[in-house]
Formats: C-alpha cells, sequence, structure tokens
C-alpha cells in the first residue's frame, strides 16, 4: 500500500482523479487495521483534520489515546502531510435493511414473525407470559 501511496503522490494526475478524502478513505483500514476499521465509518477531510465517526464513546474514548500513533501511520502510509488531526465523533446508528416476505411465505403457513414466546420450554409459563404480554400492550 505504500509503494501505490508513493506511485499515486508521484503522478501529476493524481491529484485530479484522487481527492484527499478518497485517499484517507482507501488508506484507513490498512492505517489502523481491520479491527478499528470495522468499528469506524464516513471518514471525511474537514480542512487539514480526519473526522472519524465511531460506533460508540467507548471507542471514542479507546482512540483518542491512539491519535498521534494513527497519525504517524497515516503519515507514513499515504506519504503525505495533509491529515494534520483525528477527531472521532459518535456516530449516529444506522438501522438494518428490513427483509422483504414474498407471497409464498403467507400461502405455506410459514411464520412470519419472530414469537419471544416460543422460547419458553413450559407451556404454561409461556401462556401466562402471552396473557400478560397482550395485557400490557392493550
Amino acid at each position: 500500500m505504500e509503494r501505490a501511496a508513493r506511485l499515486v503522490k508521484k503522478n501529476k494526475y493524481s491529484k485530479q482523479i484522487l481527492a484527499d478524502d478518497d485517499m484517507a478513505r482507501a488508506i484507513w483500514p490498512t492505517a489502523v487495521g481491520k479491527a478499528i476499521a470495522a468499528h469506524t465509518s464516513r471518514l471525511r477531510l474537514v480542512r487539514s483534520t480526519l473526522v472519524v465517526e465511531v460506533e460508540d464513546a467507548t471507542w471514542q474514548r479507546q482512540l483518542f489515546p491512539l491519535t498521534s500513533q494513527i497519525l504517524e501511520r497515516l503519515r507514513k502510509v499515504s506519504g503525505s502531510d495533509t491529515i494534520q488531526d483525528i477527531e472521532f465523533r459518535v456516530g449516529i446508528p444506522r438501522r438494518q435493511a428490513a427483509r422483504a416476505v414474498s407471497r409464498d411465505s403467507f400461502a405455506s403457513g410459514a411464520p412470519t414473525l419472530f414469537d419471544e414466546a416460543d422460547t419458553i420450554q413450559d407451556a404454561v409459563l409461556k401462556k401466562v407470559y402471552r396473557l400478560s404480554r397482550e395485557k400490557a400492550t392493550a
């Protein structure tokens, strides 16, 4: 990756093709590793500060002390000093896409929703649970 970064840096057309944001997104997994990259998203460069969204405040607290090491690694991998600081922000949790239900599942009589009462082994407790749930939601 370091060789690729040097080639891109030396190419006179690279600034027309790749913006600094794109370059930062491309080298981020290499600079921080797969584990950290899996818990971060939406990287953008604001002036000379790289803004990184993290999953929660715990990740934010854990990554903040590593800022100088990550900056050093980003500079080494990219071969550029455009990124001067990193800001870790807690991102808004994204909802997963809902799965579509086909018409065949209705025709076959397959259950469409998961009922947590089905995990209760005792029949009497299962019935009591369902009745209390109905009463609470009514």
